[in-house]
């Protein structure tokens, strides 16, 4: 006797009725998720992922531009984790234009399309952060 069913499409079944059944995830939403993320200080993220701990290492700073690159190389898919790799760069020193240049850097090897993504999703962060200054 054969099962005619997909495993994969019994296994997604299963996690959306897992998912359905924790509280308050019918009211989930991304726009809420971002807003809890908060913003790692500038010391904590030289400690956790800069050259605090290794001397010779990137900087958190240079760490987080490559992530932003990383995001742009796979298409700027994530609108949450660019806009918070974009926030924490600043906050870790990177400037306006260094954040543009990454992501200008990245048309070559992720193509224009993945580039204009990126740069519209850090543009409204960019954009946020002057209207602090």
């Amino acid at each position: 006797m054969t099962n005619s069913s997909n495993p994969f499409e019994d296994m997604m079944r299963q996690m959306q009725e897992m998912a359905k059944a924790f509280p308050g995830m019918d009211a989930f939403s991304p726009k809420g998720f971002e807003a809890m993320m908060g913003k790692m200080p500038k010391d904590m993220m030289e400690t956790f992922f800069g050259n605090t701990l290794n001397p010779d290492g990137l900087d958190a700073k240079t760490r987080m531009l490559l992530t932003i690159a990383g995001l742009t190389m796979q298409g700027a898919q994530n609108d949450i984790a660019l806009k918070q790799a974009v926030i924490h760069a600043i906050e870790a020193g990177a400037h306006k234009q260094q954040v543009i240049d990454t992501i200008g850097q990245m048309a070559v090897f992720a193509g224009l399309p993945a580039m204009t993504r990126a740069m519209q999703i850090a543009q409204d962060v960019l954009d946020d952060k002057e209207g602090d200054a």
